[in-house]
């Protein structure tokens, strides 16, 4: 009855040999799930498994709160140097200029959100910690100046482990200058909204992060002054659970609203739209 069976016939070996890259995988740093790097992407770093939100770049923040087509990037022409001859900064600043791009630790834009025009600075953790130097306060004091002169609201990310050691007292002066201008916008009661992601540390927690009209922050990050560890050496004694977090700061009153990456650009929409006492703008001029 060799109509009922089956000639099992060797299989053949492939020709060719199917290889997954190796960088097409990623791993959340919370909870250990492994996906595709692609479904990280989509869902804006955010992990689909325990909602961790993973660091994003300044470029993918511009993308996400600003509108489609209209991105403006302002003093793309300032760039770190090294007024104390610090050793090795020249090489470093080579090296992060090539990891992170021309943009130093902030990259600064103007364009619509939800079609009210704003300028907006997006602090970038790839570029040397997202260290603020000269350079990062000039580009804030220049954005500020913008708005002072159009009227239109200002928005600061942050993303830093504070001041940039290389530029000593120089980096330290932002702090004063970067809070010199935004009490300028104050006074002209012009909207500024401060944005903490995973780190807000350091001189920038100190100056103009925690100066917001409104202040608000991403899950789970980590924003203070000096890390758990000193503060617990100076204190003697345990620090609370979830020490420093958005949600322990938001608790104790220091933010105003922890918001999930994907309701961010709605949130500051309204928020700017309420403190500015108007409907979004149809339109917007280029500075």
């Amino acid at each position: 009855m060799a109509w009922f069976r089956k000639d099992k016939k060797p299989r053949q070996p492939r020709a060719e040999r199917l290889e997954i890259p190796a960088d097409a995988w990623e791993k959340c740093e919370a909870c250990g799930h492994t996906d595709i790097r692609d479904k990280f992407a989509r869902n804006s770093n955010v992990c689909p498994a325990c909602d961790y939100h993973r660091r994003f770049r300044a470029h993918e923040y511009a993308a996400l709160l600003l509108d489609d087509g209209t991105l403006e990037e302002k003093d793309v022409e300032l760039a770190s140097v090294d007024p104390l001859e610090f050793p090795e900064y020249p090489g470093r600043l080579k090296k992060a200029l090539k990891n992170a791009g021309d943009h130093d630790a902030i990259l600064t834009l103007s364009g619509l959100m939800d079609q009210m025009p704003v300028n907006l600075g997006v602090m970038d953790f790839a570029f040397m910690g997202g260290s603020m130097g000269s350079v990062v306060g000039e580009k804030i004091a220049r954005l500020g100046q913008r708005s002072l002169e159009k009227k239109w609201p200002l928005i600061v990310l942050s993303c830093s482990g504070g001041a940039r050691m290389q530029e000593g007292v120089l980096s330290l002066m932002q702090m004063a200058k970067t809070s010199a201008m935004l009490s300028q916008l104050a006074e002209r009661r012009i909207p500024y909204v401060s944005i903490l992601t995973n780190p807000t540390t350091g001189g920038v927690s100190a100056s103009y992060a925690m100066l917001g009209d409104a202040i608000l922050a991403e899950p789970g990050a980590v924003i203070g002054f000096a890390g758990p560890r000193v503060i617990k050496q100076t204190l003697g004694q345990d620090l609370p659970e979830g020490f420093q977090t958005a949600e322990f700061l938001l608790s104790h009153g220091m933010v105003d609203q922890v918001v999930h990456r994907h309701q961010l650009k709605r949130t500051v929409g309204q928020l700017l739209r309420h403190m500015s006492g108007k409907p979004a703008a149809t339109g917007w001029a280029s500075s």
